[in-house]
Formats: C-alpha cells, sequence, structure tokens
C-alpha cells in the first residue's frame, strides 16, 4: 500500500504544528519563568525578555510566519494567564514592531549578526510599548522614557542575542527544527 502526497502533507503539517507548540511553551515557560524573577533595575518596562530567545531561535531554523505564529500566541495565552488583558496591547505592539524589525534584518543580514538584529528587536519593542503608551495615556511626554528604554535594550537585546547566539553554536540544528 502506498501512500498518498496528502497524507504525506498532513503528516508533516501535524508534526510542524507540533513543534511550534513545543516552542510556544517552551516560550511560555520562559516568560512565566522570567515574571518571578526581581526587576533588574527599579524602572518600569525594563526586563530581560528572555522569550525572545525562542523568536531569535526560529529566525534562524524556520521561516518568519513559524516565529510569528509563535510571538503571537506566547503573547495571547500569557496575557490570558497573567489576567493583564491591558498588557496585551502593549505585548502585542512591542512584540509585532520587534518582530518586523527582526525579520528584516535577518533577512539582510543572516544569523551571523543576530546580536546585532536582536539588539534592535529589542530597540523596535521598546519604540511599540512607548507608542501604546503614548496612546492610552494621551501624554506625549512618554516619549521622554525613550533613551531609558534605549539603553536597558542595548543592554538585554545584546544578553539574549548572545544567549541565541551560543545556543545555536552549541545545539545541533537537527535538535532544534527536526523537519
Amino acid at each position: 500500500m502506498t501512500h498518498s502526497p496528502n497524507k504525506k502533507t498532513h503528516k508533516t503539517n501535524v508534526k510542524k504544528l507540533t513543534l511550534l507548540a513545543v516552542y510556544t511553551t517552551i516560550a511560555l515557560t520562559i516568560f512565566t519563568a522570567e515574571s518571578f524573577l526581581p526587576p533588574l533595575v527599579p524602572l518600569p518596562g525594563v526586563k530581560l525578555g528572555l522569550s525572545n530567545i525562542v523568536t531569535l531561535w526560529l529566525l534562524m531554523h524556520t521561516k518568519a510566519r513559524d516565529a510569528l505564529w509563535v510571538l503571537l500566541s506566547r503573547i495571547v495565552l500569557s496575557s490570558f494567564f497573567a489576567g493583564q488583558m491591558i498588557s496585551m496591547l502593549y505585548s502585542l505592539a512591542g512584540g509585532l514592531l520587534c518582530f518586523v524589525a527582526m525579520a528584516l534584518l535577518f533577512h539582510i543580514l543572516g544569523s551571523k549578526y543576530i546580536v546585532f538584529i536582536s539588539i534592535f528587536g529589542a530597540l523596535f519593542h521598546n519604540l511599540g510599548q512607548i507608542i501604546i503608551a503614548i496612546c492610552v495615556t494621551q501624554l506625549p511626554t512618554m516619549a521622554a522614557y525613550l533613551p531609558v528604554l534605549a539603553i536597558s535594550g542595548v543592554a538585554t537585546g545584546t544578553f539574549t542575542g548572545l544567549c541565541a547566539f551560543y545556543l545555536k553554536r552549541h545545539l545541533p540544528p537537527k535538535i532544534a527544527w527536526p523537519m
């Protein structure tokens, strides 16, 4: 008995969906664990963004749309689990701007510059959150917080980029994305 192309395609789609669900779970677990860490600095909005390591990892090993699917799933699920629906606006704006910046730079530069790409992602994430803060509060003066977020974005983007870099260096691609 031969397998039809539809069965093989279906099997591949199920495997891919399962892998994306696993990466969503990893990102969600990292996000949740990070929420239990004490703040890095006593300033609102400054955190490591460790779940972005998963997005960077997926940009290196899959298609951008797969990384986007995991990112959006993580944002929606974490907002529901944390019970803070207003934070979903901030996370979506920051996450989407971050993703667009990283996906474009990754397409242009490749994984060799993953730390640089991560830094830009962090900066665009902060920009997206400031834009939402200005829209929600109707206070354009919120933009004055951008220099502080830029400094933290460079630091945290460097850290998450280095994590992704060393992960890529030490974890074989077949384990990362066995498709």
